[in-house]
C-alpha cells in the first residue's frame, strides 16, 4: 500500500486545515483495516485508500454540508478518478437520499453509497470523531442525538454496519 504524502501535499495545496488532514489520515488507517477484514466481496484497496484520504477535500472550501459537492468541484478539476468523486460526493454520514439533500440545500440527487469502497469510507467516517476511533454504538448514539432515533439516516447506519460486517464473515 502506498503513502499518504502524495495525498496530504495535494490536500495542503487546496488549503485543507491541518485538523481535517488528521481526521482524514484516521479515516484512512481505519477504512483500511476495515477493507483488509472483509472476505465476501472485493475491496480495491487503492480507491479505498485514495478515497479516504480525499473524502473532505471539499473542507478545504467549506465545513458545511455541501463540502461533498464542493470536494468533487475541486477534484474533478485536479483530474481525480471518477471512482474517487463517488466517494467524495457520497460518503456524508450514511449517504443521502435526493429528497434529503434538497431538503438541506444541495443538487438534488441521491447521494448514498453503492460501492464496497464508497461504503467502507462512509462507515469510517462516521466512527472517526476528530482523530478518535469510537464504537459503532457511539457513533449510532451521536446520530440519534443529532437527528431523532426515528430518522432514516440512523437506519440507514445501522444497516450499512451490519452490511459491512457481513462482509467479514466467511
Amino acid at each position: 500500500m502506498k503513502e499518504n504524502s502524495i495525498e496530504i501535499e495535494t490536500l495542503k495545496k487546496v488549503n485543507c486545515p491541518l485538523d481535517v488532514i488528521a481526521h482524514v489520515e484516521a479515516v484512512t488507517k481505519l477504512a483500511l483495516d476495515i477493507g483488509m477484514t472483509v472476505k465476501v466481496v472485493e475491496v480495491d484497496m487503492e480507491t479505498l485508500r485514495l478515497g479516504a484520504m480525499y473524502h473532505d477535500i471539499g473542507r478545504s472550501q467549506t465545513h458545511g454540508i455541501a463540502h461533498g459537492v464542493e470536494g468533487v468541484r475541486i477534484a474533478r478539476g485536479l483530474g481525480f478518478d471518477e471512482k474517487v468523486l463517488y466517494i467524495i460526493e457520497r460518503h456524508i454520514g450514511s449517504g443521502l437520499t435526493m429528497d434529503e439533500a434538497r431538503a438541506l440545500g444541495l443538487p438534488p440527487k441521491d447521494y448514498l453509497p453503492e460501492t464496497v469502497e464508497e461504503k467502507i469510507v462512509a462507515y469510517a467516517d462516521n466512527l472517526v470523531v476528530g482523530v478518535k476511533v469510537v464504537t459503532f454504538e457511539e457513533a449510532l448514539g451521536r446520530f440519534k442525538r443529532r437527528l431523532g432515533s426515528q430518522n432514516p439516516a440512523v437506519f440507514r447506519f445501522i444497516n450499512l454496519h451490519e452490511e459491512i460486517y457481513s462482509w467479514m464473515k466467511l
